[in-house]
């Protein structure tokens, strides 16, 4: 299928966003999150389509799964986003020459922005939401196993838009292909930015047959390093909301570090973890500090492979260190640059770790589970960005903007 008119169309909707005021695209999202509860039972019975093709126990199934509550949060994030500030039309910066030429610095929105991702139905809505508002135009690519409940949310979508008098092509849902992915990979000139969401392979294959620019949202390989003056309670907590709070999230915690001064602490730092059936992959001294305490069905060996995993799933490593040092090695070598934590009671070395850690979040005795858009107060999150330019961490609607040199004169010529 040739998807040059999608293109198109998105682009000639992008222009039309620049003149529309604030104020309606505000009142189009309060519609949208109203139309979204109001027709929750025809979102659940086309997720619930894709729900029965995929098996319980892929980990992707709880990212899949639509409920009453999770579409109410949806809204709550929809209102919240409608109630924020559009971050287009900021002047960062602006100065008179001595030739009497204004020049100023404005934010602007990138124009038409291409999402990737996998069985993330709540993406569609929340991928929307933050471009419009952010006046850009939207073109989903969704994976096959969430295509009933992404044409029954986009649809929802396209009808609100049409009744509030936008162009409905303010979103386009591609359609289901290899092909179309690539010809959505190679659209230069009509899209301006993609934005991967999903597995790493996904993010891998994207950047590497892209000739638009991409911002990579990457995998979450999350680790907590437990230091010699941890807090057992705050530990305990903390790993557990880090790992169980929802274990098919990229926040969730893969890999727990221990001092070995602490391995006396271990079984109780897990035992949470335990009663909630989570397996563990521990290595030679953090197996033999668990063994005949934690459940043995629940109880393995480490293999190299179980460091540098993200699980997404209620299984966890865990790395005995014999320094800080070794700690701060391990997360450089086997994190994905996302979120990393420390449990620790020496000021000093909570410091050192927030400045020599490389991840887009770092966490001091609190769980890796705050990383997301909402939480940080953003309204709703386009996803975790795990590079450096640009963007860093949840992005939200100042991250969809770039800027443009705006220069005002009477009639300057330069000598």
């Amino acid at each position: 299928m040739e998807c040059l008119t999608i293109f198109k169309n998105a682009s000639k909707a992008r222009q039309e966003l620049a003149l529309i005021d604030d104020a309606v695209i505000s009142r189009m999202l309060l519609l949208l999150a109203d139309e979204a509860e109001m027709r929750m039972p025809y979102i659940l019975t086309e997720n619930e389509k894709d729900l029965a093709l995929m098996q319980k126990s892929d980990p992707r199934y709880d990212r899949l799964l639509l409920t009453n509550e999770r579409i109410k949060n949806i809204s709550a994030d929809i209102r919240k986003v409608a109630g924020l500030t559009s971050p287009a039309g900021k002047v960062l910066s602006e100065y008179i020459k001595p030739n009497g030429l204004v020049i100023s610095r404005v934010t602007v929105p990138f124009g038409v922005i291409g999402v990737i991702y996998e069985a993330r139905p709540n993406v569609t809505f929340d991928v929307f939401s933050l471009c419009v508002k952010s006046g850009n135009a939207t073109i989903l690519k969704g994976g096959s196993d969430a295509i009933n409940s992404n044409t029954a949310i986009t649809g929802i979508i396209k009808k609100v838009l049409s009744q509030s008098g936008v162009n409905e092509n303010a979103i386009t849902l591609m359609p289901p292909g290899r092909e179309q992915t690539s010809q959505l990979l190679r659209a230069r000139g009509y899209v301006d930015l993609l934005i991967p969401r999903g597995s790493q392979e996904l993010i891998d294959y994207v950047r590497e047959n892209a000739s638009v620019p991409v911002i990579e949202t990457g995998a979450g390989i999350c680790h907590t390093y437990f230091d010699e003056s941890g807090d057992l309670g705050k530990g305990k907590e903390i790993v557990k909301n880090a790992k169980t709070r929802r274990v098919s999230v990229c926040n969730a915690l893969d890999c727990l570090i221990i001092h070995e001064s602490r391995l006396g602490d271990l079984f109780p730092l897990l035992e949470p973890c335990a009663e909630l059936k989570v397996v563990i992959y521990a290595d030679e001294k953090a197996y033999a500090a668990l063994d005949g305490n934690y459940p043995q069905d629940l109880l393995c060996k480490a293999t190299p492979e179980s460091f540098g995993t993200e699980f997404l799933s209620c299984r966890m490593a865990v790395r005995t260190v014999t320094s800080f040092s070794e700690a701060l090695e391990h997360i450089a070598e086997f994190g994905s640059k996302h979120s990393e934590a420390i449990i620790s009671e020496d000021p000093s070395r909570l410091e050192d770790f927030c400045r020599q850690v490389d991840a887009s979040a770092v966490y001091t005795n609190a769980s890796t589970a705050f990383t997301d858009g909402s939480e940080f107060g953003l309204g709703s999150e386009i996803g975790i960005s795990t590079q450096k330019l640009h963007a860093r961490g949840p992005m939200a609607l100042e991250a969809l903007t770039t800027y443009k040199w705006i220069i005002k004169g009477n009639g300057q010529v330069r000598p």
